[in-house]
């Protein structure tokens, strides 16, 4: 991104012979142009970005890893119980390393107690594997609200440089220290929008992943309860 070259034309200037120059601002000459404010500023979203990046993929891939269930996993399961191996159905579930897995654990381990008790080990054994998917995502909603936020703090902090240069100036504007107010108050905005933006497309797709595994884990848990309560 920072070797990137902003291809906008800033400004034309008229040669001799009537050719123009389109002139052009890299983005590292666009964030060094932005004072120490704009730089402190752009740093602080960098690293929010890096952060986003990092718990969106590392989430990404173990919500991935906790829905890959095998699908006669509950057949199997149903036909050990139906034939009373307890045993043999708890060895089954201490191969398949998944959120389903551990809660079909919880239910076999209260078989033998109402029907009721068992409905609630299994409800909060999945609480704390919903728990356990969620880990570290509430981070990006709050990366996907703070980066806008901290982009806009450089927008006032490049404003009030730039109406400080105004206000003594005593008539004879620096034009160059009036553009840096202007450089860290629109670089630091458009940083802020993108890290936040990221963020939160990053969050929503966190969140319908995690949803499809929250109901993978209803479903089955609802499928081992209905067996349960089938008459023998």
């Amino acid at each position: 991104m920072l070797s990137t070259v902003l291809q906008d034309t800033l400004e034309q200037a008229e040669l001799p012979d009537g050719e123009s120059v389109e002139k052009t601002l890299s983005i590292i000459e666009l964030i060094s142009s932005g004072g120490v404010a704009g730089q402190v500023i752009i740093i602080l979203l960098f690293v929010l970005l890096m952060g986003a990046i990092y718990i969106y993929f590392e989430r990404l891939f173990a919500i991935k890893a906790a829905s890959q269930i095998d699908a006669n996993f509950m057949n199997q399961i149903k036909d050990h119980v139906s034939h009373g191996k307890i045993d043999s159905a708890q060895l089954l579930c201490a191969q398949v390393n998944s959120p389903v897995s551990r809660l079909i654990t919880k239910g076999l381990s209260r078989i033998g107690k109402p029907l009721a008790d068992i409905n609630t080990a299994i409800e909060n054994a999945g609480r704390l594997e919903v728990y356990g998917l969620e880990k570290n995502v509430s981070i990006l909603a709050t990366i996907s609200g703070a980066a806008p936020m901290i982009g806009f703090l450089g927008t006032v902090i490049g404003m009030i440089l730039s109406i400080f240069e105004i206000a003594n100036s005593g008539g004879q504007i620096d034009i160059k220290l009036l553009a840096d107010g202007l450089y860290t108050a629109m670089t630091t905005t458009v940083a802020g929008l993108i890290v936040g933006i990221v963020a939160y497309m990053a969050y929503n797709h966190l969140v319908v992943k995690t949803d499809k595994v929250v109901y993978q884990m209803e479903a089955n848990s609802v499928e081992f309860l209905d067996h349960l309560n089938e008459p023998t």
